[in-house]
């Protein structure tokens, strides 16, 4: 697959081949790929002391790290002495306070931390699905600070606002505005369903659609630039929402404004050559076009060296990062052996070593523990009571040493799934030139030297004499010598098949065999005059027949095994030769440097499969109808039409049976009465002046959900609504839930509530190679009682499809995500089909319209809404919904109300700021709670959320909330602890005296 680019790429005048963009410019993914044993705060320490701090031409690249502080202090003295500026008094001691000599973190680490709002997790772990951790939240924001903590001044940021509230988007974007405005910084940002406020903080928009551009100038003149072609964004309708959907063929119409002349749609093509055409793209064309002079001043923002440290300095970073990591999975190094050793399926230790090695962590003393029990189990078996010097007992002793081999041949294995695990982040930071491979490389070869040699000292201690070996003290060191070698070589072997083969399925495999190649060529399994002359060659060329050697030459050679046989050749020799292994003793030495060679060799390829090899799945593609739309075939055209229909999936759903299922199911309402969720503090929290036996993460929680009911659960991010959503739904498996929770106005109990409910993850996980319809159909054969008949599963199936409105791709296969099948909003609809399908009274959905544009959310929660209109029980959480979806729930709940017969019941939602929840005016009665659990507010929402708009508006010192304002973003901020401090008021007080509690 060839990539052509066309065109001509400068920053300040400079080409891209005449600098590093890498290190000019930081791209932020949305992908939060971290190592999940570091803490937020070691994560930014880390990426600041590998990009540097302060101007290139200002400070100097290569600074120690416990002088950078204070260097950055005296610059800033220095320039506000130059500039006459006398510091605010509160800012200079802070300052001061934290540039102190001996600090562990860096000036501008404990900046990005206050600014992005992660100070409150700066000790906590990163973590990852079987490591307690940061929330989906805080770890976007993570990315975000891992590359602006860096001194560079042109960022891309790739959808960075996915899976964070809207408050948090809106101070994070704040923050970046200053950042561009004060320090003269270059910002692009690509965002999916951006708040209208969120939207007023930038300068300039870039739309752009099916790779062309629509419109690129100022923000405040989009909405003339498109009514002058006849689009006009009504009131109370997000800009940002009405930009992405104006270029939609489907959605396009609905906002002409010229009702004297017949609407005709204007294709994407169209409206790119009119932006070319108008006044803002010749505008654009004139400041290209302007030679750009080369100043000094603009030099600083430019890097001419790909790395910011010397390489002694990038050294000692990583060297640093993996003495911390070998300290946190310190628990996986005592233990792994035992995995591979105990397990007799060689399949079974694939997988067990696979999942150990990537979640285990703490203490290194479980490798010992474990050799010790093997070596045990080793000496009793092959005990030198029951073995004499004799020609039948040699035999025996040739085993234990090659088993000695195998059994740290094996130890090596999961070395494997560790350096897999590891590669995503390292690919990463290698593409930002964070460090070179080799400076992660050799750190994380030399670590393993001390653990080779913990593990061949403890083997051979506790074997060598129980066995009965040779008793000369020499020969004892040189076996352990010779078995540390072997180790050793085990580890860079697999180390560098996993740098190779990228993943765990290709890594395992390529072990598996090598492991295979190994065995047959050691020459003892298969001895080497036996061998075929044909495939002699592998015997040299196989680390393990070296070992064998040396071990054997060591044993066999000594003075107990010189008795002479009836073949007038001493016992030792007669064995040696009877398996190939008739060396001098001097090929010991030979054979210990050949294993140290082989070491080099699988270390100096593992540092060049990591410098040259691309991370794997990073490719592009398109179709061969898009070629053939662009080269203007006109039969592609029209069947590129229809993929476009069938992508868009807006097909009109049967409306016979709605309302109605297939199966019958029983609706049942979830109460939940002072819940409380504790868990165990870490380690590193301790150590930063955490002193309580337990934290606490829900607080009070009190609630209901109804049937027919669409319920959802908002707040800021980290607040704790997936960890509600989980307690809920009973998959947390660790900490202590406290309250009542009764389902039907029952006891909840786990094993039965299991099968009357379901759970709609984050992720999108499905097999690419089976279609829609196949996944819902595997599902439903799965999880509906098997005394229901095929013929009604299949109709369930279809009405499930057409209720989720994916019946029209039913046939469509998966795919990859990214590269080829179902589109992101397509998957997300379809892992809520094949909950649903299940036939679940109760669905919990986590976040199911993040990473979804305003357009691809709609059609999703389109889908929810249909599912709700079955009578089910539905909660979700959600992040930054915008004013159409916050607003336009009312009408759904009241026809929910209808079907249900509750319209004289009160419909409730709980809204706790920070502890957790916020719900959307889609309720006809709003229950706000402020931190703590104090209620603020119970009352009606109102058609616009009018009356809890009119309610705090009445407070004294409350801001009014902006024309075309998110209600559930305002809500968020005017009962904020913040503004609650600022005017001096108690919203829980106002409230107990108003006439709504009254």
């Amino acid at each position: 697959m060839f990539i052509f680019i066309s065109g001509d790429i400068s920053y300040n005048g400079y080409k891209l081949e005449e600098f590093v963009p890498q290190r000019t410019a930081a791209y932020i993914s949305q992908n939060d790929l971290h190592i999940p044993e570091m803490t937020v705060r070691e994560t930014l320490d880390f990426s600041s002391r590998c990009q540097g701090t302060g101007s290139r031409a200002g400070i100097t690249d290569h600074l120690h790290t416990r002088n950078k502080n204070r260097i950055i202090m005296m610059e800033v003295n220095k320039r506000e002495k130059e500039g006459g500026i006398t510091p605010d008094p509160d800012i200079d001691t802070f300052m001061k306070a934290i540039s102190i000599d001996g600090q562990k973190t860096t000036l501008q680490t404990n900046y990005i931390l206050k600014i992005l709002g992660l100070d409150i997790c700066a000790d906590t772990m990163f973590g990852d699905a079987m490591r307690r951790g940061i929330s989906g939240g805080q770890k976007k924001r993570l990315t975000t600070g891992e590359m602006i903590v860096g001194p560079t001044k042109a960022l891309y940021m790739d959808e960075i606002s996915n899976g964070l509230d809207s408050s948090t988007t809106y101070q994070i974007i704040t923050c970046l505005q200053q950042l561009a405005h004060i320090t003269d910084a270059s910002i692009l940002i690509s965002l999916l369903q951006p708040s209208p406020e969120a939207f007023d903080l930038f300068d300039d928009i870039m739309l752009m659609a099916e790779g062309m551009i629509v419109y690129h100038g100022p923000r405040s003149s989009v909405l003339e630039y498109f009514e002058g072609l006849g689009f006009k964004c009504p009131e109370r309708k997000g800009v940002a929402d009405f930009l992405q959907e104006v270029v939609s063929r489907k959605d396009q119409g609905t906002y002409w404004c010229r009702t004297e002349e017949a609407y005709d749609y204007v294709s994407v093509q169209t409206l790119s050559m009119i932006f070319k055409e108008s006044y803002l793209g010749k505008q654009i064309d004139d400041d290209i076009s302007k030679p750009f002079t080369r100043l000094q001043n603009h030099e600083n923002a430019i890097s001419f060296h790909v790395y910011s440290l010397s390489n002694w300095e990038l050294f000692k970073a990583c060297m640093a990062r993996e003495i911390l990591l070998m300290k946190r999975n310190s628990f996986l190094y005592i233990f792994k052996t035992v995995q591979v050793l105990i397990t007799t399926s060689r399949s079974y230790t694939i997988l067990f070593s696979y999942h150990l090695s990537v979640h285990m962590q703490s203490c290194f003393s479980i490798t010992c523990v474990q050799h010790t029990i093997i070596a045990v189990i080793t000496m009793t078996v092959f005990l030198r009571t029951r073995l004499k010097p004799d020609i039948i007992d040699a035999n025996y002793y040739l085993g234990s040493l090659f088993y000695a081999l195998v059994v740290l041949l094996s130890d090596g294995f999961p070395e494997s799934a560790m350096t897999v695990s590891r590669l995503p982040i390292f690919y990463k930071q290698r593409d930002m030139y964070f460090y070179p491979a080799w400076a992660y490389a050799i750190p994380a070869s030399i670590l393993k030297i001390p653990l080779s040699l913990l593990e061949a000292t403890i083997w051979t201690c506790l074997t060598y004499y129980v066995i009965g070996y040779s008793p000369e003290p020499g020969r004892f060191f040189r076996q352990l010598l010779l078995l540390f070698a072997a180790h050793f070589t085990s580890l860079s072997l697999f180390r560098f098949l996993a740098s190779v083969f990228q993943t765990v399925v290709a890594s395992t495999t390529a072990g598996s065999i090598s492991i295979l190649f190994l065995l047959t060529f050691g020459g003892f399994i298969l001895p080497h005059p036996s061998m075929p002359t044909w495939i002699k060659w592998g015997f040299w060329f196989c680390p393990l027949s070296y070992g064998e050697i040396g071990l054997a030459v060591n044993e066999f050679l000594s003075p107990r095994w010189n008795k002479v046989t009836s073949t007038n050749t001493t016992i030792g020799l007669q064995t040696l030769k009877s398996r190939g292994l008739d060396f001098e003793g001097y090929y010991y030495w030979i054979c210990l440097g050949a294993l140290y060679g082989f070491a080099l060799l699988f270390n100096i390829g593992f540092i060049l499969a990591l410098s040259y090899f691309k991370a794997p799945g990073t490719r592009a593609i398109i179709s061969k109808e898009k070629i053939s739309q662009i080269h203007g075939s006109e039969g592609s055209k029209h069947q590129t039409h229809n993929n476009e229909s069938t992508k868009n999936s807006d097909i009109n759903i049967l409306e016979t049976n709605e309302g109605k299922m297939v199966l019958p199911f029983e609706p049942l309402t979830v109460t939940f009465q002072d819940l409380q969720y504790y868990v165990e503090p870490s380690v590193e929290m301790r150590e930063h002046g955490f002193t309580g036996k337990r934290l606490q993460l829900l607080h009070d929680i009190t609630g209901a959900f109804r049937p027919g009911v669409l319920t959802a659960l908002m707040g800021v991010s980290g607040a704790g609504k997936t960890t509600l959503l989980d307690v809920l739904a009973g998959r947390k498996t660790s900490g202590v839930v406290e309250g009542e929770i009764r389902i039907g106005g029952y006891p909840k109990v786990q094993d039965t509530f299991a099968r009357i409910s379901g759970y709609c993850e984050q992720t999108d996980i499905h097999s690419p190679q089976i279609t829609v319809e196949e996944s819902v159909i595997f599902s439903a054969w799965l999880r509906l009682h098997p005394d229901i008949d095929s013929k009604t599963k299949y109709k369930f199936v279809k009405e499930i499809l057409e209720t989720v409105e994916l019946y029209a791709i039913k046939d469509s296969l998966v795919g990859i995500p990214g590269v080829s099948g179902l589109s992101t909003e397509q998957r997300k609809r379809l892992t809520i089909a094949v909950e649903v399908v299940a036939n679940p009274s109760i669905i919990f959905m986590d976040e199911p319209t993040t990473g979804l544009d305003a357009r691809s959310a709609a059609i999703v929660m389109r889908a929810v809404k249909n599912i709700v209109d079955t009578g089910r029980t539905i909660v979700c959480t959600i992040h930054q919904p915008s004013i159409d979806i916050f607003e336009a729930f009312d009408e759904v709940e009241q026809r929910c109300l209808n079907i249900l017969g509750l319209l004289d019941t009160n419909i409730f939602i709980l809204f706790d700021i920070r502890d957790l929840i916020y719900c959307p005016s889609m309720f006809l009665q709003l229950i706000l709670l402020k931190n703590g659990g104090h209620m603020i507010y119970c009352g009606p929402m109102g058609h616009n959320s009018c009356r809890v708009i009119e309610y705090f508006e009445s407070i004294s010192g409350v801001p009014k909330i902006r024309e075309n304002y998110n209600p559930a973003t305002w809500m968020l901020e005017v009962t904020s602890a913040s503004v609650e401090a600022k005017v001096g008021v108690d919203f829980g007080q106002i409230y107990s005296t108003s006439t709504l509690y009254e």
